[in-house]
């Protein structure tokens, strides 16, 4: 089934990935696309709509992001968001200038509830949206008029209807913008004719059909981790080619304690064919003299492959690798122009040269709360599809600086007490995300009559709906403190506890 599809050019923005999720949230099926992407496969595309990006740049400089007239001529309704509202107006023919105060955060708006955007959404004349932006929309181009602005942006928003041309200069997609959510909706439904379509048990029925169709009676591995991605992409892949699938568990020595043991406990009554595969010491080997953090992730993610080759030989001629790679995966690995945050371990981390037909990855265009939804639409055990997320690379990637077993030791302890105070705490369901992270700091401390000179162990957790975007988790001090007593006492080498305030972005999640 072709759903309808909405377009994202991205322009640079903190948000970009963000407003993919709100469309999706409307049930409307979009990707994020490089604003450089020829207007020939735009149209070859023809989405139902296009939404432009903010971006850190000013239209006026000619080094800026820019995009041709072309796009505005094509009939396909447009949302211009922040810069892509300014640059809506500046190729038009209007005229952004810098701001002579700036506006950032939570902002005073009034509204024209005329427009379509913004009637039938409860929203009052005078509401909050979220701004961040020095330069402004100082003159319209021909056609458009004014329908939104505040004390210090004259065109807070604007359209041309006739056009199907919208921008707004704040942020809808940021939960701070007051209805901001229902904005969106009215551009997809009203706009743009999106009937929301998008949902997770016609994802399911589409993916295995197409899983069906390109394997064939062909043989097929999948990277199994145990975490909710790998598991929701091994059952999609089961009750798609059943007994033509083999999950591979490549336990690399860098999981949480004793956390190799229950993945296989977990899958061990699924039916499906599973094999662990013990590649500590094959890692580690790899691992000796790295600190930096890129390095390992590649490192890790060309012995994956490798470990994977090594296995499918022994199993006989195998055609297709799957792994549960995700949208944030692929994002931050680098989008076009947009930059690099971290090699996933599967994406950026993959070698030049896989001995497989074909690697699948049947999850690649889902968030992570998709993910969950689709296990659950699965039928997959909600311990899998809870588990508590992990990265690829594992503890490796939250022990800065170079790994020993020594190190590796002292964060499994330490994460494994973390994570029992949580659950002690009823906490577990409500944070999103939690674990320790050893640092390469050490810091005198005092145990008992002695000077101790060790490490320091970081604290996270965090809250969030789409892991694109977090906060972190406030959680009671009695909590913390009873985490902290624990692993001093308990973890030797460790003499100092810290909790990570900091939110996504300009942090994410992980530290490395």
């Amino acid at each position: 089934m072709e759903h309808q599809l909405v377009i994202v050019l991205d322009f640079g923005g903190q948000y970009d990935q963000l407003i993919a999720r709100r469309v999706r949230d409307c049930g409307v099926y979009c990707e994020v696309r490089s604003y450089k992407t020829p207007i020939e496969e735009i149209r070859r595309l023809s989405p139902a709509g296009i939404i432009f990006t903010g971006g850190p740049n000013s239209v006026y400089d000619e080094s800026s992001p820019h995009i041709g007239k072309e796009i505005f001529e094509l009939g396909i309704p447009i949302l211009g968001i922040c810069y892509g509202c300014q640059l809506m107006a500046y190729t038009l023919g209007g005229k952004v200038a810098a701001c002579d105060r700036s506006e950032y955060g939570k902002t005073e708006t009034y509204y024209d509830r005329s427009s379509v955007l913004f009637g039938g959404i409860h929203l009052p004349e005078t509401a909050t949206s979220w701004m961040s932006h020095t330069d402004y929309v100082a003159e319209l181009p021909e056609g458009f008029r004014v329908t939104a602005h505040t004390a210090n942006c004259p065109a807070a928003a604007f359209e041309c209807p006739e056009r199907k041309l919208y921008a707004v200069q704040f942020h809808p997609e940021v939960n701070h913008t007051f209805a901001g959510q229902g904005m969106l909706d009215s551009f997809l439904k009203n706009v743009c004719g999106c009937i929301g379509d998008w949902t997770m048990a016609g994802y399911a029925q589409t993916a295995i059909q197409q899983i069906r169709e390109k394997v064939g009676d062909g043989k097929v591995l999948l990277a199994l981790s145990g975490g909710v991605d790998s598991s929701v992409a091994a059952a999609l892949l089961a009750k798609a080619v059943g007994e033509q699938l083999t999950c591979i568990f490549v336990d690399h020595g860098f999981m949480r304690k004793n956390e190799g043991d229950e993945v296989e406990a977990a899958f061990q009554d699924s039916g499906m064919r599973f094999i662990r595969v013990n590649a500590k010491e094959q890692f580690m080997a790899r691992m000796r003299g790295v600190s930096d953090p890129e390095t390992k992730r590649k490192i890790i993610g060309e012995e994956f492959i490798r470990v994977f080759e090594q296995e499918a030989k022994k199993i006989g001629k195998v055609d297709y690798l799957v792994q549960g790679t995700i949208y944030p995966d692929v994002i931050e690995s680098g989008l076009g122009d947009s930059a690099v945050i971290k090699s996933h371990h599967n994406v950026g981390g993959l070698p030049d040269y896989v001995d497989f037909k074909e690697i699948i990855e049947p999850l690649r265009m889902l968030f992570k709360d998709e993910v969950r939804k689709l296990g659950t639409e699965l039928g997959l055990s909600p311990v899998l599809v809870w588990r508590q997320p992990f990265p690829g690379p594992g503890l490796a990637i939250r022990i800065i600086g170079e790994i020993t077993d020594e190190k590796l030791t002292i964060l499994q302890d330490a994460d494994l007490i973390f994570r029992q105070e949580i659950a002690k705490a009823g906490l577990d369901r409500e944070i999103n995300q939690y674990f320790a992270v050893l640092t390469n700091m050490r810091s005198v401390g005092v145990m008992g009559d002695f000077r101790t000179y060790d490490y320091t162990v970081a604290l996270r957790a965090v809250t969030t709906s789409d892991f694109m975007t977090a906060d972190f988790a406030q959680i009671p001090y009695e909590t913390l403190a009873a985490a902290a007593s624990r692993i001093v006492n308990e973890v030797p080498s460790v003499n100092r506890i810290v909790y990570d305030v900091t939110t996504k972005p300009p942090a994410t999640i992980e530290w490395e």
